[in-house]
């Protein structure tokens, strides 16, 4: 894009190429705390954006708001300022009794309305890619199965419309297998195929749509930086593109 990003005001060697993205502004402060000198390279908007060490490497925490216009401008501009992969950390409504607040989802596919706007401007008249990197999604499980007790791995609808999950969008995402719905994961997952970044996310739930029950967001305060570790660690064992180059190339 012509000048660069508008809105996340830093500069390409601000952005690490492995990052953790959040919507709620609380949530990123939060996780920044797990990085070794992480220092704030953009506020603008109210969108914190932190880079620090974790480990002997660099990652950044970056916040995406809500819905797929707002985090499609958020994954644009990490693009456009290095990142190579990013790993949404949400929170996700039940659409199974079994699946209950605090548990752990992890999609392997989110699906959307057909015309939802964001996709759709980016996709005119079909349904693109929407699942995440098979290399990440692995690792991604492979840790979580190590630290929670138990994880739910199944598809999730990314919706436009926080207020507007009813019966009727209850029963009909719920005849088809889908497990929890949330607002971004669809966008993430495609534009990580149209941009050319590795993307995946792990989902904490805090509602249950069918029994209509809630946990607030300190209640799973220790949850989420669980979660934010078991993102770093198996974001370790991925090799970026510049890694492998140099790992090819030691001597």
């Amino acid at each position: 894009m012509l000048g660069g990003p508008y809105h996340i005001l830093a500069k390409p060697g601000d952005i690490a190429e492995k990052v953790i993205v959040a919507g709620d502004p609380k949530r990123v402060e939060l996780v920044a705390e797990l990085l070794e000198e992480p220092r704030l390279v953009s506020s603008n908007r109210g969108f914190p954006v932190y880079t620090g060490g974790y480990k002997g490497e660099q990652y950044t925490i970056a916040c995406h708001g809500i819905g797929g216009p707002s985090s499609a401008i958020v994954f644009e501009e990490l693009r456009m300022l290095g990142a190579k992969i990013m790993v949404r950390l949400g929170t996700a409504g039940s659409l199974s009794k079994d699946i209950k607040e605090g548990d752990i989802v992890i999609p392997n596919v989110a699906c959307f309305h057909i015309g939802s706007g964001t996709i759709s401007a980016y996709a005119p008249g079909i349904i693109p890619p929407n699942a995440p990197t098979y290399e990440v999604l692995v690792e991604l499980v492979r840790e979580a199965v190590n630290r929670f007790d138990k994880i739910w791995i199944g598809p999730v609808v990314s919706s436009d419309a926080f207020y507007a999950e009813d019966e009727e969008f209850i029963n009909k995402w719920t005849r088809v297998g889908v497990i929890a719905v949330e607002m971004e994961c669809a966008t993430l997952f495609t534009l990580g195929h149209i941009r050319n970044f590795k993307t995946a996310a792990i989902l904490i739930i805090t509602d249950n749509l069918i029994r209509r029950s809630r946990v607030k967001g300190e209640e799973i305060r220790e949850k989420i930086l669980k979660t934010a570790e078991t993102i770093l660690e198996s974001m370790k064992r991925i090799k970026t593109v510049k890694q492998q180059l140099e790992t090819n190339h030691s001597y």
